[in-house]
């Protein structure tokens, strides 16, 4: 990753083994700043999505590589804008995936979204 962006909590961005990448659940942190992007759930979701494709860069992977995928939103009215972002990521296909209303998440984000690649040709 060009800047590695710091945990919120003791945990690692994501793990790497195995020919599969596991990640932690990803908020709209800008790498340079360090800060929350919360002007809207449209440029948050937009923040992750470059976060999730800086982490699978570099691992030398890309969204094609992601096999699931799971969002945690604050209010599930925003369904349709988060898809639309989402879907703008992946060319051929889309991983499994579930989303799910919660109550709250960190540093008072509106969207969190933890993922599963796996690097196909060894």
């Amino acid at each position: 990753m060009k800047k590695k962006i710091k945990p919120l909590g003791p945990y690692s961005q994501y793990i790497y083994r195995n020919h599969t990448l596991y990640s932690s659940g990803q908020i709209a942190i800008c790498p340079e700043t360090n800060d929350l992007i919360d002007t809207n759930i449209y440029d948050e979701t937009h923040q992750i999505m470059k976060n999730i494709k800086e982490i699978l860069m570099s691992e030398n992977l890309d969204f094609e590589n992601i096999v699931k995928t799971t969002i945690f939103v604050v209010d599930i009215s925003c369904y349709d804008i988060v898809n639309e972002v989402y879907k703008s990521y992946f060319k051929n296909r889309f991983p499994a995936r579930e989303t799910v209303e919660v109550k709250g998440l960190p540093a008072n984000a509106n969207i969190e979204i933890s993922f599963i690649a796996h690097k196909w040709k060894i």
